[in-house]
């Protein structure tokens, strides 16, 4: 009997799954609401899903301002070379400066049977000025004109973020000159190695981001090229003046040649690599970020607007920003992994592929944009302890290595020198104290060469002084260090 029950319910599973699969394939041959600009050439519509699949619409209508941007200089340039009329440019004119008001006040009704942002703007301006707007695509195709408003929309992005990284670096500078003589540890392998100042060790950081904006403005050169003018793959048959164009939209030049012009995605690819790099050090700073604010280290803390608590512990205060970011950092990897991916088995010249270039680079800008603004803000709120970062720095012996350049100052060579240090740490570590206060009888049983003037280098403060030189962790060199940074920023 239950055998029997079993089978009757898995008939009605079975059942209603089939039926729901044939409703939904019935639904997918819907005739989209309006046909296609390209429509002509079929015997039948797609269907609705086919249309969802290939539709971009839905992510690339954030380039409308930038489409209609250089939609207005290729108008102006046909007209200038005769192949429309002043009229059609003045109607072409008047629809787009409505067009524009209608995007920027969230009044543009965008139609997924038009696919995409291309489409859905000459669709709106042929409404608005008749037949001069489908003569505005004369001498172009939607090859190169997303080629170019994607190189448009992605230069302001990188204008846009290399200010954002230089407020970043403003924040790690009044940090950094607020601390350039507060002393830390430094390490290596997560061990206490040497002695630093906190300021030193947020300038390393200062300049990761440096070439990071100047990688993001060298990006930007090969970012600046026009495609407009090679229309689908091989250029126009049209009198044609592609360098008024280039001229118009603020480009440096123009792609110089057609095929590579509307199929090329470097200058893509190559601004999500300098963007997971620059997440990649943001991810350095966050990891320390979290360390740091442990309560094993208690070397800073973090305002309370870029943590959260435990909905179990009472007690917590979650760096949950610096540990977002960390994640984040792998998004963004994984975007120039998809973009690598997306070209690597192209044929020249254009293929669809190329549409799934969009959400990848899209969400690397803003990724990298709302991560920039946070940890602008964040680091300018930092509290650091210093008394917990000085006392770490009491630990593990830091200025070991400056007992071993003592010695080899009073003669002994360095390899040396090093065995003697070592030795010296050993009796330290045995009786559970700093070198310093093994006293002078006790240094001196590893070297004749150890004096009273020994406990000078011993010290933090006369480590930190000692590496006075250009990059070097001297407090006065930090000052400096930050001076001409602040300079180089202005």
């Amino acid at each position: 009997m239950k055998a029997k029950v079993k089978k009757t319910a898995h008939k009605r599973r079975v059942y209603s799954i089939l039926t729901a699969f044939r409703a939904m394939s019935k639904n997918t041959h819907k005739k989209p609401r309006a046909a296609a600009t390209w429509s002509g050439r079929f015997a039948e519509p797609v269907t609705e899903r086919v249309q969802r699949y290939t539709a971009s619409v839905s992510f690339d209508q954030r380039l409308a301002e930038h489409d209609i941007r250089g939609s207005l200089a290729h108008a102006r340039m046909l007209a200038a070379c005769a192949v429309i009329s002043r009229r059609d440019l003045a109607a072409i004119e008047a629809g787009m400066r409505t067009i524009l008001a209608e995007v920027r006040s969230g009044k543009f009704k965008w139609s997924l049977a038009n696919e995409d942002v291309h489409l859905n703007i000459e669709r709106r301006l042929t409404a608005l000025a008749g037949d001069a707007g489908k003569r505005l695509h004369t001498a172009r195709s939607r090859n190169d004109q997303v080629a170019t408003d994607v190189r448009l929309w992605l230069r302001d992005a990188i204008d846009a973020l290399v200010a954002q990284l230089g407020a970043l670096q403003m924040s790690l500078l009044d940090l950094a000159e607020r601390h350039s003589g507060t002393v830390m540890p430094g390490f290596t392998h997560l061990q206490v190695a040497q002695p630093v100042t906190f300021g030193h060790h947020l300038m390393a950081y200062f300049e990761m981001f440096a070439r990071d904006r100047e990688r993001l403005a060298d990006c930007r050169k090969r970012v600046n090229r026009l495609p407009l003018g090679a229309a689908a793959l091989a250029g126009t048959s049209y009198p044609i003046d592609r360098d008024m164009v280039a001229k118009a939209l603020g480009f440096d030049g123009v792609c110089a040649n057609s095929l590579d012009a509307v199929s090329d995605r470097d200058f893509a690819i190559e601004f999500c690599a300098c963007a997971a790099l620059v997440m990649t050090h943001i991810s350095r700073l966050s990891e320390e970020l979290v360390l740091w604010m442990s309560p094993r280290y208690g070397f800073i803390r973090l305002p309370d607007r870029f943590c959260t608590g435990s909905s179990i512990m009472p007690q917590k205060k979650n760096p949950d920003v610096p540990e977002l970011a960390r994640g984040k950092t792998g998004r963004v990897a994984g975007h120039l992994m998809a973009l690598l991916m997306l070209m690597k088995a192209q044929p020249l010249a254009y293929n669809k592929d190329n549409q799934e270039d969009k959400e990848p680079l899209f969400d690397s800008v803003d990724t990298l944009a709302d991560t920039l603004a946070i940890f602008t803000d964040m680091v300018a709120g930092i509290e650091v302890d210093a008394d917990a970062m000085r006392a770490a720095a009491l630990e593990g012996h830091a200025t070991a290595t400056d007992l071993a350049d003592y010695l080899v100052k009073k003669g002994l060579p360095f390899r040396d020198a090093h065995e003697a240090v070592a030795r010296a740490v050993r009796a330290a570590d045995a009786r559970g104290c700093d070198l310093a206060a093994l006293g002078l009888a006790v240094l001196r049983q590893f070297s004749p060469l150890v004096g009273a003037d020994v406990f000078k280098v011993l010290t933090l403060e006369g480590s930190l002084a000692s590496r006075d030189h250009a990059g070097g962790t001297a407090p006065k060199r930090v000052r400096a260090a930050v001076k001409r940074a602040r300079n180089g920023l202005k």
